[in-house]
């Protein structure tokens, strides 16, 4: 691996240098390093770029780790992983993706992930994009996430994405069976001229699945940002989205949560707010000895948490 592989480790996958249980790294394209453990299986895709992860029902409390780095320009990644999580698993998977370039080049990843629980799955599923360098070729990442939770699969979705990244599509579609559950917080900050765009579908085709969507954001600058959720509720079932946004500068932020309740006994809720900071929480932070500037750091660093 690069210097700026490392780096780009450390932000997105919190790499100290190994890591622990099972592994694949993939700089620019190329595995760069692999390990499967007892109870994790990783093989590549046969029919194209990526992997299939096989997770069995005897791995509790494990990590697997799938970060992917591209760390110059003129180069675009597409992989294809597929996970598949036996009855009862307990693990935590994290996909990290870091995009670097300083020469005039673009630097994009593309990451398709689909993810298939069986029955009593358990998934904490940790994704962080970042990108860096100083180059002028704009940084994308464009995430894809596919989900089917069989009965009383849990499936808990923590999407991060702070600065940096010039151009991102977030795609995210799930179905639930009997008893299902999936949460997602998505923490979202844009600056400069980023662009954002957010897209959640979930259906709930099984009695008594649930479903709970919550979206930070912050759109500084001249960024703008877009967000689309709906929530289809097909059963007796529960589902609930809330979409907060912060407007700072010239910040733009479009929010369209959507709801289809096609079973009386759907019960549904959205929450959307969008608004600048409010001048006493300035005010008050500085009386405490902070700037301005100081004190907007320190609100959004409390509401991006």
């Amino acid at each position: 691996m690069n210097k700026v592989t490392e780096a780009l480790l450390k932000k997105v996958s919190d790499w100290k240098g190994d890591f622990k249980g099972a592994y694949n790294i993939r700089e620019n394209g190329q595995c760069a390093g692999r390990r499967s453990s007892e109870n994790i299986r990783i093989e590549n895709k046969t029919d194209g770029p990526g992997l299939v992860i096989h997770i069995s029902s005897a791995a509790q409390g494990e990590t697997v780790y799938i970060p992917a780095c591209v760390t110059r320009g003129n180069v675009s990644d597409l992989v294809y992983n597929d996970f598949y999580v036996g009855e009862g698993a307990d693990v935590t998977i994290v996909a990290g993706c870091g995009v670097h370039t300083d020469n005039e080049g673009e630097a994009e990843h593309d990451g398709i992930h689909r993810f298939f629980l069986e029955k009593g799955a358990h998934v904490l599923y940790r994704e962080k994009h970042v990108g860096t360098g100083s180059g002028t070729g704009l940084k994308k990442i464009n995430p894809v996430t596919d989900m089917e939770l069989k009965e009383n699969a849990v499936m808990e979705m923590d999407t991060i994405q702070l600065g940096g990244v010039d151009d991102t599509k977030r795609v995210t579609k799930a179905v639930l069976g009997e008893g299902a559950r999936l949460v997602i917080h998505e923490r979202i900050l844009t600056d400069g001229e980023e662009r954002a765009n957010t897209d959640f579908e979930v259906s709930m085709d099984g009695e008594d699945s649930a479903v709970d969507l919550i979206s930070r954001s912050v759109a500084k600058d001249n960024s703008y940002q877009e967000y689309h959720s709906r929530i289809k509720g097909n059963c007796r079932c529960t589902g609930h989205s809330e979409c907060d946004a912060i407007l700072i500068g010239n910040g733009k932020v479009n929010a369209a949560p959507e709801l289809f309740a096609g079973d009386l006994d759907a019960s549904l809720i959205h929450e959307a707010a969008i608004g600048k900071i409010a001048g006493e929480q300035i005010i008050k932070l500085r009386t405490l000895g902070l700037t301005e500037q100081e004190a907007e750091q320190k609100i959004v660093e409390g509401f991006l948490k």
